[in-house]
């Protein structure tokens, strides 16, 4: 039994219905977790590519952190394409899935920062080690976000 937007049909507890057509990247890791961290490295090659990009680009008359936000800017719209089709498989409502996908995006970029901050500073924790768990757990929560925020699609 298929569901809305080509997904088999599961009970209405939050999750999204499997495609019925898998994908590629699906076909060959069978789960979906593990499709969203293997497209996720993909996007931290490509943000660490694009940033290197506009600072060449830009050069040394504009700030750094400019080529941060039009790296940010450039791979966002990418990585929303992956993630889209690669990863969750859905289709339809593309405006409204990209605006919660920068949401949930900007939310680990918030996230990511303010744990950070308390793990180094007000816990003490050595830079580096903190910095591994707290991408981490950003990471886990952007799959739960973008699961039940981004792509989500009714059952039924």
């Amino acid at each position: 039994m298929t569901g809305s937007a080509g997904h088999r049909a599961t009970p209405r507890d939050g999750t999204l219905a499997e495609p019925t057509d898998p994908g590629p990247l699906l076909r060959l890791v069978r789960r979906r977790e593990l499709a969203f961290a293997v497209v996720g490295a993909v996007n931290t090659a490509m943000g660490v590519g694009l940033t290197m990009g506009w600072l060449w680009l830009l050069g040394t008359a504009v700030p750094p952190s400019v080529a941060v936000a039009a790296a940010y800017a450039t791979g966002v719209g990418i990585a929303f394409v992956l993630h889209r089709n690669l990863v969750f498989r859905v289709r339809g409502r593309v405006l409204r899935d990209f605006a919660a996908f920068v949401a949930v995006n900007s939310g680990g970029l918030v996230a990511n920062a303010l744990l950070l901050e308390l793990a180094v500073t007000v816990l003490g924790f050595p830079r580096a080690p903190a910095a591994i768990v707290v991408m981490g757990a950003v990471a886990v929560g952007s799959y739960f976000g973008h699961r039940s925020l981004s792509f989500r699609r009714p059952v039924g």
